[in-house]
This record gives C-alpha cells, sequence and structure tokens, in this order.
C-alpha cells in the first residue's frame, strides 16, 4: 500500500472496489419527448434545438413501475417530490468515453470534467431530477419536471425530503450561475 494517507488504496483493494455492477430497471418513462435535447458526440456535446428554456419543468411524464414493484410504491402519495434517477439509455458508447464536455454543449462555456457536470454523457449515465408527484394510479406515477426520454428505463425511486437531500450554503461554478440566470429569462 502507498504511503501517505488514509484514502490511498493498492491495486489489490481497488479491484475489488471496482466490479462491474448489475442494475435492473424498476420501471420506464413514459412521454411524448422521442429525443433528448443533450446528447453526447464524439468528442463533446450537442444541443437540439429546443422551445423555451426550462420546458420540461412543466412536462407531464408517466413513471410505469414494473408491476411486480407495485406494493413498493405503498405511502407514496405521502410525498409531494420524488427524485427519479433513470438510465440515460440513448447516450451512445462514444460519449461514454468522454472525461471533459462544455456544460449543455454550449462553447462559451468552460471545459469541465464530466463530474463537474449533470452531463448524460459519462461512465454510467445515470442522471436524477426532482420532480412533483401528481397522482398514483396502481404502479403509474404521474409527475411533472422530468427531463427524461421516453422509454428511459427507471433505475430507482426515492421521496424526496429536504431534511437529507437539501444543503446549506450551496456554491456552483460561476458557469452554471450563468446557465440558471439564462433559466429564469
Amino acid at each position: 500500500m502507498e504511503s501517505g494517507g488514509e484514502n490511498t488504496v493498492d491495486n489489490k483493494q481497488q479491484n475489488k472496489v471496482l466490479t462491474e455492477m448489475f442494475i435492473r430497471p424498476v420501471g420506464v418513462v413514459r412521454n411524448e419527448v422521442k429525443k433528448p435535447t443533450l446528447f453526447a458526440e464524439t468528442d463533446d456535446l450537442a444541443q437540439r434545438p429546443q422551445g423555451k428554456r426550462g420546458e420540461y419543468k412543466k412536462r407531464i411524464s408517466e413513471l410505469v413501475i414494473d408491476k411486480n414493484y407495485a406494493e413498493s410504491l405503498d405511502g407514496i402519495e405521502g410525498f409531494s417530490h420524488l427524485l427519479v434517477l433513470y438510465w440515460a439509455h440513448l447516450t451512445r458508447a462514444e460519449g461514454r468515453r468522454l472525461t471533459k464536455v462544455h456544460p449543455m454543449g454550449r462553447k462559451d462555456l468552460p471545459l469541465t470534467g464530466i463530474f463537474a457536470t449533470c452531463s448524460p454523457a459519462r461512465p454510467n449515465p445515470i442522471l436524477v431530477t426532482a420532480v412533483r408527484l401528481l397522482a398514483r394510479m396502481d404502479n403509474v406515477l404521474k409527475v411533472e419536471g422530468l427531463d427524461a426520454v421516453d422509454g428511459s428505463p427507471i433505475v430507482d425511486l426515492k421521496p424526496y425530503n429536504p431534511g437529507f437531500c437539501a444543503a446549506e450554503n450551496v456554491k456552483v461554478a460561476g458557469w452554471m450561475e450563468k446557465v440558471y440566470r439564462e433559466m429564469q429569462q
């Protein structure tokens, strides 16, 4: 083991930690969006023309949960918001190898490490969105504000809990503050 700190790991230990995992979808997203607005190209992100920025926040989607997990939804109606973790299934293999991108495919924003972005181009294209729960009909949840495309596999659902999810004194990169300002216009 290397010396110099508690966080160092030798190769044998690292190989145990970095094993392959298997994830089974618990459901699928259903909505009218057939193509992602943001997608990975060979060397960066690109953005399809879209409507007004932030328009997805009003979009209604259905989360069709596998009937085998319907009972797992019991009690979810007690929450106004959920965290939806889903797989960006339309991200091509070459996009999953990107290590840096211009956020949102915008060349006016700095080239940034993939883990410092919310990009769908990442080694494991797992994305998360906080949504408003509108209704539950057995194994189908009607939600507002999901930025996933139709057919996206749902990896997991969690109730949004500001006691666990909210952070204080949050700092975001300057480029992200710029994007937020533009979305408000």
